[in-house]
C-alpha cells in the first residue's frame, strides 16, 4: 500500500517531528490542528477564534489531500476546559453538513504553544 505525506502552506507548519498529514490508501490521517494562522505562527485568541482557525487549517489540509472537511469520518478532539463543549458544538455545526461524523472529545492538562482546542481527524477518500 502506498504512503503519502500531505504538506499544504495553507496550514501550519508542524511544530514538532509530525507531517501535517499522511494519506495511507483511502484513509488520511490528518495531525492535531491548533488554532494558529499559518502565516504568522501565532495563536488566535479565545477559544471560539482558535477553534474556527482550526477548522480552516483542517480544511486546507483536507483538500491538499484531494478532499473535503465533509470527508473526515472521526475527530479527536482535545479542550483544555471542558466547559467549552457547547461553543465547540456550535463551530462544528457551523463546518459540518449532517450525518455528523464521530468524535471524541477529551479535557487536557495542557496543548502545545499555550492553545485552548486541538483537533485530529481522520478522512476517508472513495
Amino acid at each position: 500500500m502506498s504512503r503519502q505525506t500531505i504538506q499544504t502552506d495553507n496550514a501550519p507548519a508542524a511544530v514538532g517531528t509530525y507531517s501535517q498529514a499522511v494519506k495511507v490508501g483511502n484513509t488520511v490521517y490528518i495531525s492535531g490542528q491548533l488554532g494558529l494562522d499559518p502565516q504568522t505562527m501565532e495563536l488566535k485568541e479565545g477559544f471560539e477564534a482558535q477553534a474556527k482557525q482550526v477548522f480552516v487549517n483542517l480544511k486546507a489540509i483536507c483538500e491538499a489531500a484531494g478532499g473535503s472537511i465533509n470527508d473526515v469520518v472521526k475527530f479527536n478532539v482535545s479542550l483544555t476546559d471542558l466547559n467549552d463543549f457547547v461553543a465547540l458544538n456550535d463551530v462544528f455545526v457551523a463546518n459540518l453538513i449532517q450525518p455528523y461524523p464521530a468524535r471524541a472529545a477529551v479535557q487536557v492538562a495542557a496543548l502545545p504553544k499555550g492553545g485552548v482546542v486541538e483537533i485530529e481527524a481522520i478522512m476517508y477518500l472513495e
